[in-house]
């Protein structure tokens, strides 16, 4: 993979899952990283982490959903480090889970709010630095294969990720011509905090002969593994790929 030291990654949802494994694989190829999540302990154990294996790294406690956060988020790292380079927006939460008569304002907005507006703010910040740098950049966003299929109880968070379609296609549209590329990453099923609260919540039995077996490679992946997906958009030698998704999903989308 290309050079990618002296360059600048900064990663929304960076506390844990992967988040964490993105910025760990960046700062594993040289750049430094920002690393911004709600969790301010995990971010700081995560700095201490890359730090001790050499890598530069700060912690940017962040709502993306607000704003003002995600303002100071963007401004914090180019603060630090000059410059940025690469941003991966991959803040997101499952919300909860009911049907559409059950399902309350304040769930849809919480999930819309961090999912999809949360990405929304965390672009325009993030371009309206590349763009004043003049030095172009990658934006990976970070969806799921529920940006594609819907499922019962789960019309707020299914939404959210549909919308991350949109979102990406059209501000790559708009972004292209002034050197900055932008893609869409929708892992399946991936062994991280959300979907082991997922396998708790359905059973093991249900999981491991209902879910598992719709997988091709029947098996969850592995943060690093979608990690890796995230920083070859980033790279150079995805230089021509730019409003386009790629679906790490161990073939799941191709048995539903």
């Amino acid at each position: 993979m290309s050079d990618m030291s002296n360059k600048v990654a900064l990663i929304t949802g960076a506390s844990s899952g992967i988040g964490r494994a993105t910025a760990e694989l960046f700062a594993e190829k040289g750049s430094r990283v920002a690393l911004a999540a709600r969790r301010q302990a995990e971010l700081d154990s995560l700095v201490a982490d890359i730090e001790a294996r050499g890598g530069q790294a700060i912690a940017i406690k962040t709502d993306v959903s607000v704003s003002a956060d995600v303002e100071r988020m963007v401004s914090h790292t180019i603060d630090a480090f000059g410059r940025l380079d690469y941003a991966v927006n991959n803040a997101g939460i499952e919300g909860r889970f009911a049907g559409i008569t059950e399902l309350s304002e304040a769930d849809w907005d919480q999930v819309l709010g961090i999912n999809l507006k949360g990405t929304f703010l965390g672009m325009q910040h993030q371009a309206r630095a590349m763009l004043a740098a003049g030095n172009g950049g990658a934006i990976v966003n970070v969806g799921s294969v529920n940006s594609f299929l819907g499922f019962a109880t789960g019309a707020a968070y299914c939404t959210s990720k549909h919308g991350l379609i949109g979102l990406t296609t059209s501000v790559s549209a708009e972004l292209a011509s002034q050197g900055i590329r932008v893609n869409l990453v929708c892992p399946g099923i991936v062994d991280t905090p959300m979907h082991q609260r997922l396998r708790q919540d359905i059973g093991d039995e249900v999981y491991d002969q209902g879910v598992l077996p719709s997988v091709h490679l029947e098996r969850a992946g592995q943060p690093e593994e979608i990690a890796q997906a995230i920083v070859f958009l980033c790279s150079d030698e995805a230089s021509y790929i730019t409003g386009s998704t790629l679906t790490p999903d161990g073939g799941l989308t191709l048995t539903v």
